[in-house]
This record gives structure tokens, sequence and C-alpha cells, in this order.
């Protein structure tokens, strides 16, 4: 099983509309995969004393992540970096072997030009400090808005077909 996790808790967020229809390109490829959505998560997670003992609403959120084959964090950029919600989720998580040898990949979502570059490459020293294998081929989606359709799915299909060769590629990736 991959888990998609949505990097933001942002209601509305364009992460979740790609995050759905990056969900899409896996099922069509007869890939098992599901959505973690951090807009989610218990708010009980954000008491200061969850660090010390975890809320039991907590635990369907943990366990989806570090039981999955494989993780695709879909990120938006904030301010120059990842979400504070997503590095937040992380940090709830099993410290230190949370990502011990559990595969990575990434997809970058921004309305600037970068495409969340900043973030994800953020992101990447986090999961290789936790052990994680990181799975080189990137996704970028810069300018997203101008990207959806009204009905939120991405128009391009030059970038669709880079998310289901990074889906293709990953899936391989995790099985070898």
């Amino acid at each position: 099983m991959i888990e998609i996790i949505v990097g933001t808790n942002r209601p509305g967020a364009n992460s979740r509309k790609v995050a759905a229809q990056i969900l899409d390109i896996y099922q069509q490829q007869g890939v098992d995969a599901a959505l973690l959505d951090l807009a989610e998560l218990p708010p009980e997670i954000f008491s200061p004393s969850a660090y010390a003992e975890k809320p039991a609403a907590f635990a369907g959120f943990s366990d989806r992540a570090l039981k999955a084959d494989g993780l695709l964090v879909v990120t938006p950029e904030y301010n120059g970096g990842a979400p504070g919600v997503l590095k937040y989720f992380i940090e709830m998580l099993k410290y230190p072997d949370c990502f011990a040898g559990k595969p990575v990949a990434f997809v970058g979502v921004a309305a600037g030009s970068w495409g969340a570059l900043r973030p994800v490459e953020q992101l990447e020293q986090i999961f290789v400090n936790l052990g994680a294998p990181v799975y080189p081929t990137r996704v970028f989606i810069p300018g997203v808005r101008n990207e959806l359709d009204a009905d939120g799915k991405l128009k391009s299909a030059e970038i669709i077909a880079r998310l289901a060769g990074q889906a293709k590629g990953f899936a391989a990736f995790i099985a070898r």
C-alpha cells in the first residue's frame, strides 16, 4: 500500500486536488494506494502533551504511515518551506525508526515558478536523516493555479504523464 500524504491541512488546497488525481493514476495502474489527508488529523494531536503521550485518535494516522510500503508526499510551498502541519505530523511519528527503510517520493505544488522545490529538498533531508530511501524522480508543478481546470483537475497532459511515470517508477522502486 502506498500512502499519498496530502501535506497540508488548508481547506480547498490545490495539493489535495493534485493528490486526488495522483491517487486515480495509481489506481489506474493497479497499484494499491490511499490518501492520508492531514486535514483530518484529530485536534488533540496539537496539544503540547501529545509529544509525551500520543492521543488514541492519532493511532490510525501513525499506523497508516508506519505500515505503508511507501509514502508519496504531496507538498505545497508555504513561505519558502513545507507546511508546519506536515513537519509536525512527521515529529509525532515514532522516532527514530519511523521511516527506516521506507521508500518515499515527492510531488511539489506551488503558485510560484519553482513548484515547491525548496520544501521538497527540505523534506528529503528529513526523510534521509530518518533512514528513508528517497525515490529520485520528483515532480514539480509550478503555477498550479493555472494548471487546474474548474473541477480541480490538471489540464496539462505533460504533467499528468510525468505523474504517471513517477507512479510507475515508484511502485517498481518499492518492489525492489
